[in-house]
């Protein structure tokens, strides 16, 4: 494994002012029907050999449609199961049984955690990535990054890389055919890019996922990612409702995949994820629920800090889709208690440890965290009652 890799020691010195970064995957290549030519794509890599993570179910499905492009055009396959975890067990097992082959990259093939560990197996065995996601629920294919976990799913942290991704290769197709639920997640992830990325452009004292000051460009990607949502989003879930490819679709999957994952490496967390990522402390929540829709939730707790009317706005965006606009939604109570502690002073308590939430340019603390997501919470309420929740019942099979 190479050494140990923290951006910020990098791209912070001592004394020094901070330089604006900007990083991303090599190539991004998007369409209908491009999975069949993985194969071609990878003679950007002058690749010989690869290995490729996929899931029991995946490989019988995308993953033999990119081994057979592979195959085509001479290029070995080594095949290793991915069993579901992006825990540091999982990624060392993986790098452990591969570093015999003598790889030239690695493709990493299925949702979110499969992607995250692929880059880190790829980062231990010193070797290009590939990632081919199968779903638009997060943003985490184009970054340089992986959010880890315990084996039990908590989330334990993240690793960060030199490099990107060296392909990011997005079938619309396979997104299309998925449930519809997946790409709304990826809505509520994106979503928060936007909002995350202004306060951090706007805070002078903060600082990007990478320890830099965060871009002009990132800042405007962030702002045309939540613009597609919005314009796109309804008619992009209903185009994956229908099986259908249309250009509403690949417009919120640019956004879910490409934008938002430029906008939010470059652009700066704050309150938003750090409360979804809190919220996965919670079994019940983590056990039933989706990153994004965790995500989304947190972004309307960042955004009744600092703009209601805003808020508003995005609260009934999310209940248009299907995403969580209430706790009640994430199956969290104001009366639950885990371990002795309710439910929320929990979730509170696990966010006041999360660094991006002092991205914001005023004073943190938990009862402010406590307050905002209850005000959040009865936004929510609110905007239920007067706009419904068909959306999310449809999604949620109630």
């Amino acid at each position: 494994m190479p050494a140990t890799y923290f951006p910020h020691a990098i791209f912070t010195g001592e004394g020094e002012p901070i330089p604006r970064v900007m990083v991303a995957p090599q190539r991004y290549i998007q369409g209908k029907g491009v999975v069949d030519h993985t194969g071609r794509y990878m003679s950007l890599l002058n690749a010989k050999k690869t290995g490729v993570l996929v899931s029991k179910r995946g490989l019988g499905a995308d993953g033999g449609r990119i081994i057979r492009s592979l195959e085509e055009v001479g290029i070995e396959a080594v095949t290793s199961i991915f069993n579901g975890e992006c825990s540091l067990d999982e990624i060392d097992s993986h790098a452990d049984s591969l570093k015999s082959h003598q790889l030239d990259c690695l493709i990493a093939v299925g949702g979110g955690k499969c992607v995250d560990a692929g880059k880190s197996i790829a980062f231990r065995l010193d070797i290009p990535v590939v990632i081919v996601p199968t779903l638009a629920s997060n943003d985490a294919p184009c970054s340089s990054v992986s959010v880890l976990y315990t084996p039990d799913g908590v989330s334990a942290g993240a690793e960060f890389f030199p490099n990107n991704p060296a392909l990011v290769i997005v079938d619309t197709e396979i997104v299309a055919n998925a449930s519809e639920r997946y790409l709304v997640a990826g809505m509520g992830d994106a979503m928060a890019t936007w909002y995350e990325a202004r306060v951090c452009l706007n805070n002078p004292a903060a600082r990007s996922t990478i320890g830099a000051r965060p871009t002009l460009a990132s800042y405007a990607i962030g702002e045309v990612c939540a613009n597609t949502l919005f314009e796109e989003g309804v008619a992009a879930a209903k185009a994956v409702a229908d099986s259908q490819v249309n250009e509403s679709l690949e417009r919120v999957v640019e956004a879910n995949t490409l934008l938002s994952g430029l906008g939010f490496e470059s652009g700066g967390l704050a309150v938003a994820h750090a409360v979804a990522q809190s919220f996965t402390t919670i079994p019940v929540v983590h056990a039933n629920f989706l990153h994004g829709e965790m995500v989304a939730m947190g972004t309307l707790t960042q955004l009744m800090m600092e703009d209601e009317d805003e808020a508003k706005r995005v609260a009934e965006f999310f209940a248009s889709v299907g995403l969580p606009v209430h706790l009640g939604q994430l199956s969290l109570s104001l009366e639950n208690s885990v371990e002795g502690m309710s439910e929320i002073e929990s979730v509170v308590a696990a966010t006041m440890a999360y660094p991006t939430i002092y991205n914001m340019q005023m004073d943190m603390n938990a009862d402010l965290v406590r307050s905002s997501i209850l005000v959040a919470h009865d936004l929510g309420l609110s905007v239920v009652s007067s706009a419904g929740d068909d959306a999310y019942r449809k999604l949620h099979g109630q």
